[in-house]
Order: structure tokens, then sequence, then C-alpha cells
């Protein structure tokens, strides 16, 4: 393995910040904090239904992030995709502390009658989206979350949920069915 202070690995693209905030950097700090934080937040609001959770969570990833810079080492796996597996993790630990009745609670929440006008129709779209989104079983939403929201490739999501590319394909195809099916009506 290489030392934590060795030259950063070209192939990863956070790898110059992530040596300079290992190093103490404030300004390379709130560089990372800019890159990551919007993508970490609507990785956890899509993941928890909640947005003061998922802020909860981008802070806590990159806390740890800071933490893991100095010792972190170039070459094992991309900086990106340890953040988003560390983020994905925190969400699975605040789902599973949830009470069994918060799931349905989620869905609650989305407003799915018709809307006033017709300009509101996108935003109503998008409801029963993320309300379809919340009844998938977690790892599908996962999959899903970080492929289609996240725009991440099958490789790099396969390799922040700890699973095989043919796990995640699965995943994938087992989600979009299911989507459909929910929202068929939708479809025209």
């Amino acid at each position: 393995m290489r030392p934590a202070d060795a030259a950063p690995r070209p192939e990863d693209p956070d790898a110059d910040l992530v040596l300079r905030v290992g190093r103490g950097d404030l300004a390379a700090v709130r560089a990372l904090t800019a890159r990551k934080l919007p993508r970490l937040t609507a990785l956890a609001a899509r993941m928890l239904g909640d947005s003061a959770e998922a802020e909860d969570v981008a802070q806590e990833s990159l806390i740890r992030a800071w933490r893991q810079a100095p010792v972190w080492r170039f070459g094992e796996a991309r900086f990106d995709t340890w953040l988003h597996r560390v983020a994905v993790n925190l969400c699975r630990d605040r789902l599973r502390r949830r009470r069994p009745g918060d799931a349905a609670d989620l869905e609650a929440l989305v407003d799915t009658g018709p809307a006033p006008d017709r300009g509101l129709e996108a935003r109503d779209v998008g409801g029963r989206v993320a309300a379809a989104m919340a009844t998938l079983p977690p790892r599908q939403r996962e999959a899903l979350v970080l492929c289609h929201y996240q725009e991440m490739g099958n490789i790099e999501a396969a390799a922040a949920l700890g699973i095989s590319v043919e796990a995640l394909e699965s995943l994938l195809s087992r989600g979009r069915r299911a989507l459909r099916a929910a929202l068929s009506d939708l479809v025209r």
C-alpha cells in the first residue's frame, strides 16, 4: 500500500484535494465541501425522505472524510466512491433506527392528489415517483439512487454498495420493474 503522503493517483479526480485536506489546508477543505456536499445531501434526501436528516448525514460523511484524509491510501478506491459508501451506510443506520411505521409515514408526506393547475403537473409526477421509490426495498432504492440520481456508473455504484456489478444490475432491474408497475398509469 502507498503511504498517505505519496503522490496522488491520476485516476482519482479528488486525489489532490484529499492530499491537501490531509495536510490541513483549509482552502482544500472548503473546496472539497463545495464539491461533495450538494451530491451527498441529495443522495441522503432521496434515501431518507427527510431534508434535515439528509443534511446531518452529508455533514457526518464529510467529517469522516476530513478525519480519513491524513491517512487516505490512494489507489485502493476512488475517494468519491468511498465517500458515497459512507453516506449510504449512514443512511442505512438511520433507516434501521426508525420505527416500523416510519416508511409508511414517508409516503404520507407526498401529496398525490391532483395538481390545482397544469403548471404543477411535473411536481405531482415527481411526488409520485418519490412515493414509489419509498416503497422499494432499501437495496433496490439505493442502487437506483446511485445510478440514476447520483449518475454513478455500475462499477462505481457496486463498489459504493459493496456488491458485485451483477448484483447491482439485478437490483436495478427489479427496482425499475417495480417502479414501472407502480407508475404504470403515468406511462402513455
